[in-house]
């Protein structure tokens, strides 16, 4: 289950989505996020999955492979469903008992929020699948970078976002030889009722927060033997420059956003 989580990993490949400017991704996905909470009705749906699929095609990153990010999340899916299928209150009901009411509305809901996230994860580890780290780092501190003149810390908060992006598969990788570790001792994380499961994490976490802690303190060490003293004065290896590709991007952005909206206005009308 943990090899599953492809948040804050990258998947190298020659395409055009990985060559983009990573301002332009990070723009495109807060678009994407936009019109996927915007859309209603068929149509709405087409052109976001529509533009979804074009974009995982472009990318050459393997389906498989993306799918496999929405295996950790399948609890909250169906948490999510559930609650939406019994706590909505809708014009025809089906079943009803206690507090539990079955609905037309409630099973429209819950449809609708299991593709969006579904949709949601699939859009968002599209981005750090073709970004890296220290990419998604330099776009995001020069497009907050006006905020500098209130007196933000772009460069901090960038550099916060790197490092965690870095740490998520480090986490995971140590996490898996703890229990695995942990297995070879005796200890079981897959049987038992919740309490007894949430009971056998304890020999889990304690370890893993001690080895994160200390990664984080080698982390620091290492910055400020190095010096590192922010992002004032600093220069870039590969400074960030638009392309052509990049133009016509936010073009097809603009386009997209568009569209959803104009069915969203026809699917009122």
């Amino acid at each position: 289950m943990l090899r599953d989580i492809t948040i804050g990993q990258y998947y190298p490949a020659e395409s055009v989505v990985h060559k983009l400017d990573p301002r332009v991704k990070l723009f495109s996905t807060l678009i994407y996020i936009i019109a996927l909470f915007t859309f209603r009705g068929i149509l709405g749906f087409a052109i976001i999955t529509a533009g979804l699929t074009l974009a995982i095609l472009l990318s050459k990153v393997p389906f498989k492979f993306m799918i496999k990010g929405l295996k950790a999340i399948i609890i909250l899916l169906l948490i999510t469903a559930v609650f939406n299928l019994l706590f909505t209150p809708g014009d025809v009901e089906y079943w009803s008992r206690g507090p539990f009411h079955l609905t037309d509305t409630g099973i429209r809901n819950a449809i609708l929020m299991v593709v969006r996230l579904v949709y949601l994860i699939l859009g968002t580890s599209l981005m750090t699948l073709t970004t890296t780290p220290n990419q998604l780092t330099d776009g995001l501190e020069k497009s907050l970078r006006p905020l500098n003149k209130i007196h933000v810390p772009v460069h901090a908060i960038a550099m916060m976002m790197s490092i965690a992006l870095r740490f998520i598969p480090i986490l995971l990788e140590e996490t898996d030889k703890i229990m695995k570790a942990q297995m070879a001792r005796g200890a079981d994380f897959e049987h038992g009722n919740l309490i007894r499961r949430a009971k056998n994490m304890i020999p889990l976490l304690i370890p893993l927060f001690v080895s994160a802690f200390r990664r984080a303190d080698d982390l620091a060490m290492a910055m400020e033997a190095r010096c590192y003293s922010g992002g004032a004065g600093r220069t870039k290896m590969k400074p960030l420059k638009y392309g052509r590709n990049d133009r016509l991007t936010y073009l097809l952005n603009f386009v997209f956003l568009g569209l959803v909206i104009g069915a969203r206005v026809l699917f009122f009308m």
